[in-house]
Parts: structure tokens; C-alpha cells; sequence
């Protein structure tokens, strides 16, 4: 029986999950303790996935907006919505997707670069309309802010470097035009 001792300098690969495509849904709801919980346990019984929440307060105290990213079988979806709208909470849900809709997120990314290194990683920033918001001899953190892609490949051409942690805002959505998100 052999044993494998992992340390930090062994590689430890994550097990590749597959999951159904992303939808972005916003949802209006009253400013109510207890409604995150309950529109999760939709998702939850239907055996989708939220891979990004954002709640904000919005203009009128009263009202909460939600924004989802989940992923699952496309074929729930509409019965979800239904039923997300039927809460007595909420007001009204929506899908949106990028015809109808603007969606962004930020990520600030802390990398471990050298003095040498650091003119590629802001060669990097820059074509990603980035901003370094902090430096040091060792490390910067840039922060991007853009469409999901846009932050995928942000990551991947840092992954050059020794990216010491993430941290990755949910998704924002607002309808284009006049329509009320």
C-alpha cells in the first residue's frame, strides 16, 4: 500500500465538474429577513447550482434587487422562475441575457511577481483595462472589472504568474433601454 504525502509543492488537481449552462436572473424582492433563503431552497429542490449571487438594497429601502447566476438543466429553468415568482416576497423574476441586458462583474487578483516580472503583469492589466491597486516589491492585486469571459481570460493570462488568492464579485445585471430590469 503506498501512500502519497501531499505538501504545497505538489500539484493536487481538482476533479473536473461539468454542469449545464449559466442563465443570470434578477429578482425584485421586499427587504425581508429570510427571503435569500427561501428562493434557495428553489434552486436547491430542482438540483440547480448558484455559481453568483449579488443583493443590494435598492432605491426604495423597502425592496432588495437579487442577482443569480446558476447553472443546471435548461429545461427546469422556466419552472423555477415560476415558482421564484409565486414567493410571497417577490416581486417580480427575471432571466436576462446579453441582448436584452448589460451584465458585469470585478475581480481583484493578488499575483506574487518580482521587480523583473512586474512590466509583463502590467502589460497584462492594461490590455484587460485593469488597475493595479496595490504594490509592493513582491506583489501586486489588479482589479478587472467586465463580462464573465472577460474575467476568465484575465485569469488565465495570470496564471503565469503565482496567483496568490482571488476574490470575485456575482454578476450585475441591467436591462438595456427603458425597460426596468
Amino acid at each position: 500500500m503506498s501512500h502519497q504525502i501531499v505538501t504545497s509543492e505538489t500539484p493536487v488537481e481538482a476533479p473536473l465538474i461539468t454542469r449545464g449552462p449559466t442563465s443570470t436572473l434578477s429578482i425584485l424582492v421586499s427587504n425581508q429577513p429570510g427571503v435569500l433563503m427561501r428562493i434557495c431552497q428553489v434552486f436547491s429542490r430542482r438540483g440547480f447550482n448558484i455559481d453568483s449571487l449579488v443583493v443590494s438594497e435598492g432605491r426604495n429601502a423597502n425592496f432588495s434587487r437579487m442577482t443569480i447566476g446558476v447553472s443546471g438543466d435548461p429545461e427546469g429553468l422556466s419552472q423555477i422562475i415560476m415558482q421564484v415568482g409565486k414567493l410571497i416576497d417577490v416581486i417580480h423574476c427575471f432571466e436576462h441575457t446579453s441582448e436584452n441586458s448589460v451584465t458585469k462583474e470585478m475581480i481583484l487578483i493578488k499575483i506574487q511577481c518580482s521587480p523583473t516580472e512586474r512590466s509583463m503583469a502590467l502589460q497584462i492589466a492594461e490590455h484587460f483595462n485593469g488597475k493595479t491597486v496595490d504594490l509592493t516589491p513582491t506583489s501586486m492585486i489588479v482589479m478587472i472589472n467586465g463580462d464573465s469571459p472577460k474575467i476568465d481570460a484575465a485569469v488565465a493570462m495570470f496564471s503565469q504568474f503565482n496567483i496568490i488568492e482571488t476574490v470575485r464579485t456575482g454578476k450585475v445585471v441591467m436591462a438595456r433601454g427603458e425597460q426596468p430590469t
